[in-house]
């Protein structure tokens, strides 16, 4: 799925793009706490480094993915991963619904889903729509943000945070993308819908379900909201 789009990563533009990529996704599995972890496509890139999860694998079809297994049947239980994080996956498959259905079904309630995608309307949409290409990332589908959180709302998701990032021009020569530099600095601000990739964070929400806190939590809200002298005695 992701192998010949590794090798793009690897060039000059490419690098630029997974630097970005990688500092976002640092920041955000940092965060977030579980038992199990997969990371599907893309094992070259290490998105799941910084994760404080133990449990966690990358799968894809082909090694070097820790898992060899078609993503689109994940070889988990259902509600069995914490966290599931989705890199380019859905721009360069056939079916991207199922894709996302087999997360879905993976992931425990309440664990979270990551993705990034290329935006289409962006430069780098406009690069892929007049200039299509035989190779990665041009020859993948783009999929809109709107039409993204649209899916994942009606399996259950709910987009908790996100953004948008690389608003330099999709350029090969890096001297003049290093010009252009400052439009990462401003993009957010003067044309924020235009980032040339999208970072979506999802959680999964089941109708009906309550999640059952830790006891100490409860203890510690119930102490919280006992009179001070209570709360000393006890503590």
């Amino acid at each position: 799925m992701s192998t010949t789009l590794t090798e793009w990563f690897r060039t000059p533009l490419g690098r630029y793009l997974l630097a970005r990529e990688q500092t976002w996704f640092d920041r955000t599995v940092a965060d977030i706490f579980g038992f199990h972890a997969i990371q599907i496509g893309l094992s070259e890139c290490p998105f799941l480094a910084q994760s404080r999860i133990a449990a966690r694998w990358t799968v894809d079809y082909a090694a070097p993915a820790q898992v060899l297994a078609d993503p689109h049947w994940l070889p988990f239980p259902e509600s069995s991963l914490d966290l599931v994080v989705l890199p380019h996956g859905l721009e360069f498959t056939d079916d991207p619904h199922q894709l996302l259905r087999e997360a879905y079904r993976a992931v425990r309630p309440e664990g979270q889903l990551l993705i990034c995608g290329f935006n289409p309307f962006s430069l780098f949409g406009a690069k892929r729509y007049f200039g299509r290409g035989q190779h990665p990332p041009w020859n993948g589908n783009f999929i809109a943000l709107y039409r993204l959180k649209d899916w994942l709302a009606l399996l259950g998701f709910e987009v908790t945070g996100g953004g948008l990032d690389a608003y330099v021009p999709p350029l090969t020569n890096e001297k003049w993308r290093t010009r252009f530099g400052f439009f990462d600095a401003a993009g957010d601000r003067w044309w924020p819908i235009a980032g040339g990739i999208y970072y979506l964070r999802a959680t999964k929400k089941v109708l009906g379900m309550r999640v059952i806190t830790p006891a100490w939590e409860s203890r510690k809200r119930g102490l919280a909201a006992a009179p001070r002298q209570v709360r000393e005695s006890i503590e």
